[in-house]
């Protein structure tokens, strides 16, 4: 069996999760079979995908490799670290035990701590029960990002730990996960101000093959221009 036919990852074309993975894969040579969800059309909260996914959410992924348990992965920090550890080189983690942790708490900030303040469900929410306009969700989204990227930017600046990439001179998952923040914020048109190391980061970021392939607007199902 191929790496592209053992991996089967369940993706939309706009989801800052999704392109977490989609980099990682691409930094690993490794290209899965995509099975799109449109999260537009309401297809996570499908009988048939809540039985991938309980909680109707994306990325999942599935390893149909001989003797694998063929149960779904989910959230994609996780799904990182298992395509970390299945493909070693290029290594997505620092070897020495603090340069992991500093690296997973870059990661988590912008996945955890970020990210889910800007998602479709929770959009979804606030414009039906929150009583938010199209207005207010655009400053959510506005004071959300800034304030994520702005601590960010911070750590970077002041840390010794900082090279190339958020952490020395190679990418790991706290790159993917600052791109993935940085990609989505494009998507929505939204600018956040005083970030230089951020977005030094991300300019090296994009000179890599794999983020750019990455890119949502390059992926099926994005609107063409």
């Amino acid at each position: 069996m191929t790496n592209a036919a053992r991996f089967e990852l369940f993706s939309f074309w706009r989801t800052s999760a999704t392109y977490r993975v989609r980099v990682a894969f691409n930094l690993k040579g490794v290209k899965p079979q995509e099975q799109n969800v449109n999260l537009d059309a309401g297809e996570q909260r499908s009988e048939a995908f809540l039985k991938v996914n309980p909680m109707g959410a994306i990325p999942a992924l599935v390893d149909h490799g001989p003797g694998q348990p063929q149960t779904p992965l989910t959230q994609s920090l996780a799904i990182l670290e298992f395509v970390d550890e299945c493909f070693p080189m290029p290594p997505l983690l620092p070897a020495d035990a603090h340069g992991r942790a500093r690296v997973r708490s870059l990661a988590a900030m912008l996945a955890a701590d970020t990210h889910p303040l800007i998602t479709p469900r929770l959009k979804k929410y606030l414009t039906t029960t929150g009583g938010f306009d199209d207005a207010a969700w655009r400053a959510w989204q506005i004071h959300w990002f800034t304030t994520g990227l702005q601590a960010l930017e911070q750590r970077l600046a002041d840390e010794p730990g900082t090279g190339i990439f958020c952490h020395g001179d190679t990418p790991t998952i706290a790159d993917i996960c600052l791109a993935s923040i940085i990609v989505v914020m494009r998507v929505f048109k939204i600018d956040v101000p005083d970030i230089p190391t951020v977005m030094r980061v991300m300019a090296a970021c994009e000179q890599l093959d794999a983020f750019a392939a990455a890119e949502p607007n390059r992926q099926l199902g994005a609107p063409q221009a």
